[in-house]
């Protein structure tokens, strides 16, 4: 399948097979394929908690709108994204510098990347969030394509409490919740409405 293939094929579903599981294998490849994905400095603050279990998904769905989809896709995960995974203790951020460090970085450089990271992720209240949701962001998308490279389906969720959620799962402080994305096949005989409009080249492209 080409990209053009994937970008064309894929479609939010809201109405997925319950009976029709997902393999962990599958799930697994949806994961590691994702995890391609760039992120700033290679850091890539992101995290997955994947639900299979009922009981948790309509916990779930219970803070997300009352959406069936939560509970009727046999895969629902909540893409986490880690405010502070640049900096200095962090495992992401020091598992980055140890390759760094393989690949030719003198260890002298240390300050340097210190001060980079910092100055660039750390220069205002938000500028941890949008390091995270950004980086985030483009994982979440990278699992879409990939779950249409798989023969999967997906819809991505940003209706719900967002520190509900939190609560209800347990999820640390220094998480942002950017989006919850539903895994699995859609609904046999679904007809799907056509797709959305989209904005043109000379649309997109602008001049100030």
């Amino acid at each position: 399948m080409t990209f053009e293939q994937i970008t064309q094929n894929r479609r939010s579903i809201n109405f997925f097979d319950p009976e029709k599981e997902v393999s962990q294998e599958l799930i697994k490849k949806m994961v590691d394929l994702a995890g391609t994905t760039p992120s700033s400095f290679n850091l890539q603050p992101w995290n997955l908690m994947i639900l299979r279990d009922k009981a948790q998904k309509e916990k779930l769905k219970a803070l997300a709108w009352d959406q069936p989809k939560i509970v009727e896709a046999p895969v629902t995960m909540i893409v986490l994204a880690d405010k502070e995974g640049w900096k200095q203790g962090h495992p992401g951020f020091e598992r980055t510098w140890q390759e760094m460090v393989k690949t030719g970085m003198p260890e002298t450089q240390r300050d340097w990347f210190l001060n980079a990271t910092s100055s660039l992720y750390n220069w205002s209240p938000n500028a941890n969030l949008a390091f995270a949701a950004k980086n985030a962001g483009f994982f979440a998308m990278s699992l879409m394509y990939a779950a249409v490279s798989l023969g999967l389906d997906s819809h991505p969720m940003d209706g719900f409490d967002h520190e509900g959620v939190k609560k209800a799962f347990n999820i640390p402080d220094r998480y942002w919740i950017p989006v919850l994305l539903a895994v699995g096949y859609k609904k046999p005989g679904l007809v799907l409405n056509p797709p959305k409009w989209r904005k043109t080249y000379e649309e997109i492209v602008v001049k100030f």
